[in-house]
């Protein structure tokens, strides 16, 4: 089976978290944190630098990693590391995203997650109610 290795960017701010819906593919219309994938010779925060500027057309300053997510998808493999990051410079656009949406911890469920996203959200519930 194929491994597409990505890096995934979960964004606070005021005990919030950035959410951002896809346009495309497949998965349209299904919930996710922004990033994408890793290219050759790219550290994941370098990535993750990259993808962000690319997608959202923002800075961000990527703190720890979060969580490691291996999933299966029907097609692939999903290797996704998942950074803590913050806003640096810019306004989060959206570039190639549907929607977007500030969620706090208990708005979590509120939207229809990736799978493999889903498996983050405990991390993600723990991350956003850190002072």
């Amino acid at each position: 089976m194929k491994v597409v290795k990505v890096v995934a960017a979960v964004i606070r701010e005021g005990g919030k978290i950035f959410a951002t819906q896809r346009g495309y593919g497949k998965y349209k219309d299904f919930w996710e944190f922004p990033g994408g994938k890793i290219e050759a010779g790219e550290t994941p925060e370098a990535a993750l630098k990259r993808e962000i500027r690319e997608e959202l057309d923002t800075e961000i300053e990527v703190g720890s990693l979060l969580d490691q997510i291996e999933y299966d998808y029907p097609e692939f493999h999903l290797s996704m590391s998942c950074y803590s990051a913050s806003v640096k410079a810019g306004e989060l656009r959206l570039k190639e995203h549907e929607a977007a949406r500030w969620l706090a911890a208990d708005e979590l469920e509120t939207v229809n997650w990736l799978p493999a996203d889903i498996q983050l959200l405990d991390a993600i519930r723990a991350y956003a109610n850190q002072a």
